[in-house]
């Protein structure tokens, strides 16, 4: 299950509970009751709000560059059972055809042990 913080305006209190996805939490109490945390002096129906964890991630596009400096092949469809590899180093084929071995990118050079 996954964990999420709820924060109590009222009290100022934070809390980390378990539950799962689809529920939500809207009370003090609510939260009091799932997380078996002591309830103390605030109001049972004091509203609390759900808080991100985490920033959200922002997926930005990679060059062909950057993947072929990181080690990465990058193969575009170009037409049936031919491919481009637009990260060719200097001694492999750009272009990559069904059947023919020698145009396979040099998987070796790039993965080590």
């Amino acid at each position: 299950m996954p964990c999420y913080d709820y924060f109590c305006p009222a009290n100022g209190q934070t809390v980390e509970v378990r539950h799962a996805s689809d529920v939500m939490l809207n009370t003090w109490g609510e939260l009091c009751y799932v997380s078996q945390h002591p309830l103390g002096d605030t109001d049972c129906q004091a509203p609390v709000q759900r808080v991100l964890r985490t920033p959200p991630r922002i997926s930005t596009p990679t060059s062909n560059t950057t993947l072929r400096e990181l080690g990465f092949t990058k193969l575009v469809r170009r037409d049936q059972g031919v491919y481009e590899n637009v990260t060719a180093l200097d001694d492999e084929a750009r272009y990559v055809e069904r059947g023919k071995p020698d145009t396979l990118p040099h998987i070796d050079k790039k993965v080590e042990d």
